[in-house]
């Protein structure tokens, strides 16, 4: 992966949903040579999806929460129940004070204790702790 790879990251990073003109012409290719290069970008996995953020707050997911999960045995086996219930948006093995680092996102308080109760309820969980955001200052994707 050259500079041109990493630009083109970056600027899909900022707008996904610009053309291969704009692409080219930010890079100094033309609009097929831009397009090859994402495409290939994409075919090579560096380029997982394509995507929207959202403003969490318009969505009414105004609590955020980060969950250390601790387990009785290898937490392996919880990556499916956790990422079937639809408010935790991140699950990460950690080394540290837990086994896992949950990222969580709520309408209310009361429908984080629910997701709490649903995360203990997972095969292997054998506690929780849990951290409340209460402001975020930023939230970047690195490019």
């Amino acid at each position: 992966m050259d500079e041109i790879d990493r630009t083109l990251i970056g600027l899909l990073l900022e707008d996904a949903t610009q053309s291969y003109a704009a692409l080219g012409k930010a890079v100094g290719l033309s609009s097929g040579a831009a397009h090859e290069r994402v495409r290939k970008l994409r075919e090579r996995g560096v380029i997982r999806r394509t995507t929207i953020e959202v403003d969490q707050d318009a969505l009414g997911r105004t609590v955020t929460a980060y969950v250390l999960v601790d387990g009785a045995a290898w937490m392996g086996e919880t990556a499916g129940p956790l990422a079937a219930i639809p408010a935790v948006e991140e699950a990460h093995v950690i080394a540290g004070p837990a086994s896992l680092l949950v990222k969580v996102r709520t309408s209310s308080t009361k429908e984080l204790q629910d997701v709490l109760r649903q995360i203990f309820e997972v095969d292997g969980v054998t506690g929780t702790q849990t951290i409340v955001v209460l402001e975020t200052f930023f939230e970047r994707t690195l490019k």
